[in-house]
């Protein structure tokens, strides 16, 4: 294997070309992700749950993804297992995980391999990041973005899937969602190999958290990281419904419309991302994640206002709040990394996304309480409107901060 990782280093275009496959593998394997979450509709009447079980249909994968990273994290495993070997493995996993909803498990076990699956997926997203961070010392903020782009249209994918099989039964996007991940395992296998620019080991310590966390640089940069955390995954769980809940009200003959519009919504943010690591290398972090979250929040304010719209109107909202609430993403991990003390990396990271991912837990839970409560989805998005206002202003912050430091 080193033999050929030489080989490929030395040919042209050869960055470009692993950039290109780990994206797919990374698209194909994502669709574990939100595979539950995009046929939530089916499951909840199947399985009789109630809003607060229904959360955890992406609350599971949430935790799970928490776990998975910092257990990692705690034990350095990209360090330990080839990171081609240790995300093919991964995405296996997952596949499996998510296969188990065939068997009609009961509710705990159902949650349990969500848990499984978000476990899993902490070896697939994680790694891929720092696998092509080794390929690229330039134009690393495109490349990252990448990445996301593709976790970003990986998680839309379902959407796609179940539009496609809406007269069929739901079990369908399962097995496909599966079968997708599956096929990014072995290209993993085969094609993620490293570059010539490699990492120290970063280790997770929790005896290191009292000394990241009195670095104030830290401590805007993971407000800001909470504030887009609190929006994204609680619009990316529950568009379906709000969607759907919009069609309700204004009857549409198509009954996969919901469902296309979801997956439209989440996929243009590969936009979004491309777009977030352009900026973010000319104009800079901070005023990148600060204008995406503007942006983003304007259209969380707006989204209940548009419910009451034509569906055009509606339509474009989503499409350029998919944009910019994904943009910004990897701005965060990239300032972490550049304004922490070279021996903390690790921890702060780990820190940071231990508590990004929770909070996720709190707003896919809240948000369905919020409509059960109204007795309809059209304001709940109001909820989420808080987080890129909050992250707005950490990120300002923290740019006047590192311009003072430089001055």
């Amino acid at each position: 294997m080193a033999k050929e990782n030489r080989l490929l280093q030395d040919r042209t275009g050869a960055p470009w070309l692993v950039l290109g496959l780990v994206c797919l593998a990374v698209v194909l394997s994502m669709t574990t992700w939100f595979s539950a979450t995009a046929i939530a509709p089916e499951l909840i009447a199947h399985w009789n749950l109630s809003p607060s079980a229904a959360s955890w249909l992406t609350n599971g994968v949430q935790v799970g993804f928490v776990i998975g990273a910092v257990a990692a994290s705690v034990v350095n495993l990209p360090d330990i297992v080839p990171l081609n070997r240790l995300m093919a493995a991964s995405a296996a996993l997952a596949a499996a995980a998510n296969i188990a909803l065939l068997f009609e498990p009961s509710t705990t076990l159902l949650i349990l391999a969500r848990v499984l699956v978000g476990i899993a997926l902490a070896g697939v997203y994680p790694p891929a990041l720092k696998l092509i961070a080794t390929w690229f010392a330039k134009r690393r903020g495109i490349a990252l973005g990448a990445v996301i782009a593709a976790l970003t249209v990986g998680s839309s994918l379902p959407h796609l899937l179940r539009s496609l099989t809406t007269s069929l039964d739901w079990q369908n996007v399962v097995t496909a969602s599966s079968g997708l991940t599956l096929a990014g395992a072995v290209i993993f296998l085969f094609a993620a190999v490293e570059g010539p620019y490699p990492f120290s080991k970063a280790r997770f310590n929790p005896r290191q958290i009292g000394a990241v966390i009195r670095q104030r640089p830290f401590i805007l940069v993971t407000i800001g990281y909470l504030g887009h955390m609190w929006e994204l995954y609680a619009v990316w769980a529950w568009l379906l419904l709000f969607t759907q809940a919009y069609l309700v009200a204004n009857p549409s003959p198509d009954p996969a419309l919901a469902s296309i519009i979801t997956f439209a919504a989440i996929a243009i943010g590969a936009i979004g991302c491309i777009l977030g690591g352009v900026l973010s290398d000319r104009i800079g972090r901070a005023k990148t994640a600060a204008g995406m979250m503007i942006v983003s929040g304007t259209c969380a304010f707006l989204a209940g206002f548009a419910f009451a719209g034509p569906l055009w109107i509606l339509v474009a909202v989503l499409l350029v709040w998919g944009i910019s609430i994904i943009g910004d993403s990897a701005q965060f991990s990239a300032a972490t990394t550049e304004v922490s003390d070279p021996g903390y990396v690790g921890t702060a990271l780990s820190l940071q996304l231990g508590l990004g991912f929770a909070l996720t837990i709190l707003a896919i839970w809240l948000l369905p309480q919020l409509a059960q409560a109204l007795g309809s989805w059209r304001w709940v998005f109001m909820a989420v409107v808080p987080g890129p206002i909050i992250g707005t202003i950490a990120m300002v912050r923290f740019q006047n901060l590192t311009r003072q430091s430089q001055a």
